[in-house]
């Protein structure tokens, strides 16, 4: 049975002509309006007869397929005596450098639509017409051809010949992963208690297209358990492309390691790492065109036989992808776009699917949405969705680069002068004694000022003049044009933020809510599955991401015996902020008395970078004895790396590490077995008392009357939770948690527990010794 095959005109034209330098030279967002508009003018200026954007489409068949070629043709011109198809182009070159340059893009393109439009009317001749338009001046060249319909069905037929070459390519390894994923079994032995049905939700979330929030407890397999029936579903034809989205590099290599364990099972499937511009780049220092970068250079030569090269391997990865580029002297980051085109699974940061600057529009701007989305550590999405949908610019940029310019740009000297000004008096307006002042109004009186910094930096930026301020220039110039993005969305969940940062001011749009712009992404999918060991309470979650009402909720708890874990609760101890130095001793000595019972590695895990320091003088003060180690802020890799390697099980002295909740070792991270013997978590881990947090405690008190609940407490114990899931992460580990504040014997945080945790109160110290040495000798 043959195959249906899909192509717009545009893609199958640029997959065979594609030829030379990657250029990927300043354009700017308000040259894209501009071009639509100067299509839309020429459009209008036609005589009677002229027919504007015109559908076209031909289903063909050939040896192995059904080819449905689509696509969109500008004008098309019709009178008595012929017909002329009409292709605008619009560009910042000089119009005479086309009068003898032929682009066989463009040609390719006009050609293929003059055939499939002359087949449709059966049309012996046609005439086309190449219609460039100059954006600086506004001038316009016009091209034209007249060709037979028998000239155009031999440029046609050697086109569609060269893309099938690629097409049955894809066709073949489709057929081949379609038939793996039918036989592939589940990898492991058997499914661990909650994993199977985890599987069979998410499997019917995505036959359903609908939206799934999973709590599942650490260790029960929620990596396989969401890839395996997506994978399966894939196999049924329910979607095209599956996006693993996750925020940290320990999410992408489980779900890289859980793809490689189904390919031991004998399937075939091509998975994709995406990784950012910035980390994978072989050339910072230049830009991205053939002159200044030999990864650049002759790009679209190589690239037809390094796809072909290395297509047949299936794992593509950061480093195979590096050496594959290195190989064929290609950029890495255009590489790993490419092949993104053509890989089954993508693995990438959330900012990929969600963040308005930088999503995949060559996936997302398409009528194709069958895609998956399954969301890893969803809990982390809450700070990231109002990362994305908030914009900030600053006083000292402006001025930075005033000093950089000087008068060598008057135009834009002159408006960075007029942005300056107004933030001057906007700093002015605030209270003498006061950093910070928030307004639910949008500052729409700046917004033309940026909007003509803009233009202007567009002007000089398009001419790619390579300029000492030019990386100053390009970096402001994103961030204003982010800044008006998000100024378009502006809307009752968003608030006005002023913040003098000494001599400077920070202007920032920040979102309160995400909920509704977080539907509008979810928009791009067909299915969404959102996972994580903390989703508590997932109503909350469900509200935040923008999730339907009709979104399924479920909770799994953890499937290793109970018995493993023993929880205990010293709620006789305050941590509030105000009593901390008074009951600093009583910290130290609960630790004490607990780490004291069981030579172990134990991690310890505080609110504050300052609060953490406190207790750890403390400790090390009364008992120098006991090795410490402690969590620095802005710790590199190679650091972390060192800290969570002197957790060994080979340790015979006791091990105490010092870290902060919600940062890099509260999760993610697997310490198995004797590598960590409990977990002591002090206070309730509320974020920071700050004026953002008050805004979102505001805002929420008014829309759902749950304000502090929003702000602080569901944050506060979702970091609990996770700092918790260190101790138990396989079948035979045991270990202990002790949550130190009187707050958690109240109902507020306790009905938050997960419901197979078994607290225990502290009474007092013989008590806690009385009940580890129960414990650890059971």
């Amino acid at each position: 049975m043959k195959r249906k095959l899909q192509v717009a005109v545009r893609a199958l034209v640029e997959h065979v002509f594609r030829t030379g330098d990657l250029e990927l030279e300043f354009t700017g967002a308000g040259r894209t309006l501009e071009a639509i508009r100067a299509h839309q003018k020429i459009q209008k200026s036609r005589p009677t007869g002229y027919t504007p954007e015109v559908a076209i489409c031909r289903e063909i068949e050939t040896e192995y397929f059904f080819l449905c070629i689509s696509g969109r043709i500008d004008g098309v011109y019709q009178t008595h005596e012929s017909v002329m198809i009409d292709e605008i182009k619009t560009t910042t070159r000089d119009l005479d450098f086309f009068k003898t340059a032929c682009n066989p893009l463009h040609w390719g393109q006009l050609k293929c639509y003059a055939y499939l439009y002359s087949l449709e009317h059966d049309l012996d001749k046609i005439d086309v017409q190449l219609t460039y338009y100059q954006l600086d001046t506004g001038d316009t060249l016009e091209l034209r051809e007249a060709f037979t319909r028998e000239e155009l069905d031999i440029f046609f037929q050697d086109l569609v010949d060269r893309y099938l070459e690629w097409a049955k390519t894809i066709a073949d390894w489709v057929c081949l992963r379609d038939e793996s994923i039918q036989v592939v079994e589940f990898p492991f032995a058997a499914y661990r208690n909650g994993q199977r049905q985890l599987a069979v939700d998410v499997y019917q979330t995505i036959k359903n297209q609908g939206q799934l929030i999973i709590q599942a407890a650490t260790g029960i397999g929620k990596t396989m358990a969401v890839l395996f029936p997506a994978v399966k579903a894939m196999g049924e034809g329910l979607t095209s492309k599956i996006f693993y989205l996750t925020a940290r590099t320990t999410g992408r290599i489980t779900a890289e390691k859980a793809l490689e364990d189904l390919r031991a099972k004998g399937l075939h499937l091509k998975h994709l790492t995406l990784t950012a511009k910035d980390k994978i780049c072989f050339n910072p220092e230049s830009t991205c065109n053939g002159q200044e970068c030999k990864f650049a250079k002759g790009y679209f030569d190589r690239l037809s036989s390094a796809l072909k090269d290395f297509f047949q391997q299936d794992g593509f990865t950061r480093q195979a992808i590096e050496e594959a580029a290195r190989k064929h002297t290609l950029c890495p980051f255009e590489f790993s776009l490419e092949l993104s085109l053509w890989a089954d699974v993508v693995i990438c940061d959330y900012n990929y699917a969600f963040d308005p600057q930088v999503y995949l529009r060559r996936f997302f701007q398409t009528e194709n949405h069958d895609y998956i989305f399954l969301i890893d550590e969803a809990h982390n999405l809450v700070n990231r969705s109002r990362e994305m949908f908030s914009a900030e610019i600053r006083k000292q940029s402006f001025l930075d680069l005033r000093r950089l310019v000087g008068r060598q740009l008057p135009q834009l000297y002159k408006s960075i002068g007029k942005i300056n000004t107004w933030m001057v008096k906007a700093k002015k307006r605030m209270p003498e004694e006061e950093n910070f002042l928030s307004e639910p109004i949008a500052p729409s009186e700046i917004y033309p000022l940026l909007w003509r910094f803009v233009k202007i930096t567009e002007h000089q930026l398009v001419l790619n003049i390579k300029a000492d301020y030019r990386p100053a220039l390009l970096e402001l110039y994103f961030a204003v044009n982010a800044f008006l993005r998000v100024a378009e969305q502006y809307n009752e969940s968003y608030v006005t933020c002023f913040e003098k940062l000494d001599k400077d001011l920070k202007l920032k749009l920040f979102c309160i809510d995400p909920a509704a712009q977080m539907k509008n992404a979810l928009a791009r999918c067909e299915a969404a599955v959102f996972f994580s060991a903390t989703l508590t309470p997932t109503n909350y979650f469900q509200q935040i991401f923008g999730c339907d009402a009709s979104a399924n909720k479920r909770i799994i708890p953890s499937p290793f015996p109970k018995e493993n874990l023993c929880v205990l609760v010293a709620d006789r101890i305050s941590t509030y902020y105000n009593q901390r130095e008074q009951t600093k001793t009583q910290v130290t000595q609960t630790i004490f008395n607990l780490v004291a019972q069981k030579p172990g590695n134990y991690l310890l895990f505080f609110p504050s970078y300052a609060y953490m320091q406190m207790i750890h003088a403390a400790f090390s003060e009364n008992y120098p004895k006991i090795k410490t180690i402690l969590q620095n802020s802005g710790m590199p890799e190679a650091q972390r790396d060192q800290f969570l390697e002197q957790f060994a099980e080979e340790n015979t002295e006791t091990l105490v590490g010092f870290a902060v909740m919600g940062g890099i070792f509260g999760e993610g991270i697997d310490l198995i077995g004797e590598r960590l013997s409990g977990v002591i978590i002090v206070g309730v881990g509320l974020p920071g008392i700050c004026p953002e947090n008050e805004l979102i405690r505001d805002y929420f008190t008014q829309s759902h009357q749950a304000g502090f609940e929003y702000a602080y407490l569901y944050p506060g114990i979702n970091r609990v939770l996770q700092a918790a899931g260190r101790v138990i992460r396989t079948e035979s580990d045991r270990g202990v948690v002790l949550l130190i504040d009187r707050r958690f014997a109240t109902f507020r945080y306790k009905s938050l527990f997960p419901h197979q945790w078994h607290p225990m109160r502290v009474q007092n110290s013989n008590h806690l010794k009385n009940t580890l040495k129960t414990f650890w000798n059971r």
